[in-house]
């Protein structure tokens, strides 16, 4: 079953730049699809628009059977992202208060936060933080307390724009541990990223875009001979006619 349905999806920018043209794309439910291309390429600029962050200019985004633009509402619901800088994502005083503030929005019974708190904390291996400040938290827990606030949401789409950047090999392994546990339990995971090494391993699907524009699609293995074409570095292993490892071995 689609999820999601791209039809004609264009945006241009106030000062006339093109930040995505014509795309049509599906993502199948509990799919893990990596979207790679140089800074610029269109890769954050669509992502915006599967939870009405951005207004298309043209086009229409559908989750499970509805429109985008006919209830944004559900649409951050259902698609939760993590945005490179996981600092711009806490609002809360504690990790506990983080976590809770979407379903306080979402004007949730008090039994029915706690219980989703406890439930996204517990996921993400946060628990024993609860009391703590979210600021003095490591680069990699922060990244995963902005991926229990969004499973607090009930979100069953998870978009990571550029997760492993600025995180320590630790983190790393942290980030990447717990997105493929959720794609696990039947999340559908989008990640953007010009760095492939890391998550290569899991996806199920390679999509590189350059200028606005998807360029290819297909399976990982497929597509990696010509990373390079579109300015994004293959993996090592890639490069020397081996299969990429993943970093969790």
């Amino acid at each position: 079953m689609n999820i999601i349905e791209i039809k004609n999806l264009s945006h241009h920018f106030a000062d006339g730049a093109i930040g995505i043209d014509d795309i049509n794309l599906t993502i199948r439910e509990g799919e893990f699809v990596v979207f790679a291309g140089m800074n610029g390429s269109g890769k954050s600029t669509l992502f915006r628009h599967l939870n009405g962050l951005l207004t298309p200019s043209n086009g229409t985004v559908i989750l499970d059977g509805v429109s985008v633009a006919d209830d944004p509402k559900r649409a951050r619901r259902m698609v939760g992202m993590v945005f490179q800088n996981a600092d711009s994502q806490i609002v809360g005083e504690t990790v506990y208060d983080d976590v809770a503030f979407g379903p306080e929005n979402l004007g949730l019974k008090r039994d029915i936060i706690a219980q989703r708190v406890s439930e996204a904390l517990n996921a993400v291996n946060l628990s024993t933080h609860a009391d703590q400040r979210p600021h003095l938290l490591s680069g990699g827990e922060k990244r995963r307390l902005a991926i229990a606030g969004i499973l607090a949401m009930g979100s069953r789409v998870l978009v990571f724009d550029e997760p492993f950047s600025n995180l320590d090999y630790p983190g790393i392994r942290q980030v990447l541990n717990q997105i493929v546990t959720l794609h696990h339990a039947g999340h559908t995971i989008l990640i953007a990223t010009h760095d492939l090494e890391k998550v290569i391993c899991h996806a199920q699907r390679l999509i590189f875009m350059k200028a606005g524009n998807i360029i290819r699609d297909g399976a990982p293995n497929d597509n990696l001979k010509e990373a390079e074409r579109f300015g994004v570095r293959a993996p090592c292993a890639s490069r020397f006619g081996k299969e990429p490892v993943s970093w969790l071995l």
